[in-house]
């Protein structure tokens, strides 16, 4: 029986080799084995398993209910049928919000307003890297964490934010020592103002993470946070005592 790497499934079904790597996290599909050298590998069993949470995926199940469905050998057309329905009545939800977005944006080019394109297209650009870097699952956590907070408190953390970048920035550029006293302050006031965002998460943390690493120049653009800060703020984080 033939066995597949991460790297030829990835190839040959588009799914990437990051979803595989969270797949496996999440507990959804296992590899059959490893290599001599430790790489993962896929058989038949596996690769009948990831066409099950392809099609679950596609009809709107999140991953936790569709390792659920799998465990149980899947559910009964019913079943199904009621989770896709209540999926799609919070999908007309979401519908109808951004709706009224884009009719309040419709009415200011109607009345004559200036619309901040510049706005838009960040905030289109943020959305797309969002999507990009973060699962279904860990949007839907953000959002509710969105909610919890509320307006006003989001307002204090995005007015926070620049004192703390700035402090760090001036830290670094005088070469201060991550472990002092004034950058632990700073690092401790930025491990906060992260949680308040990820709610903990560490999976919504290792996607933050690779946000900012894989896509420097962006997140440079719209947080003012650069490759070497990052990499000395973690570092004074790291120092942090829990």
């Amino acid at each position: 029986m033939p066995l597949y790497s991460v790297s030829q499934i990835a190839k040959r079904t588009g799914v990437t080799v990051r979803t595989l790597h969270h797949y496996e996290a999440k507990g959804l599909l296992y590899p059959a084995t490893r290599s001599a050298a430790g790489y993962r590998l896929y058989g038949e069993n596996e690769l009948l398993r990831l066409q099950h949470i392809a099609a679950l995926k596609m009809l709107g199940f999140p991953l936790n209910e569709i390792r659920d469905c799998l465990d149980a050998n899947a559910p009964s057309l019913a079943e199904a049928l009621t989770c896709q329905v209540d999926r799609m009545r919070g999908t007309i939800v979401r519908q109808q919000a951004l709706l009224i977005r884009l009719e309040r944006v419709a009415r200011q080019a109607l009345s004559g307003e200036t619309i901040d394109t510049e706005t838009l297209l960040n905030s289109i650009e943020a959305s797309t890297i969002m999507e990009k870097y973060f699962t279904e699952e860990q949007m839907q956590t953000i959002k509710q964490r969105g909610d919890t907070l509320g307006p006003q408190r989001i307002r204090e953390v995005e007015q926070a934010w620049p004192n703390v970048i700035a402090g760090m920035q001036a830290a670094l550029k005088l070469d201060k020592d991550p472990a002092s006293e004034e950058v632990q302050i700073l690092a401790r006031r930025w491990r906060e103002l992260v949680r308040e965002f990820t709610g903990g998460d560490s999976g919504i943390q290792r996607s933050v993470n690779t946000m900012f690493h894989d896509d420097a120049d962006t997140m440079q653009s719209q947080t003012g946070i650069d490759p070497a800060l990052m990499t000395y703020a973690s570092k004074a984080i790291g120092l942090l005592e829990s």
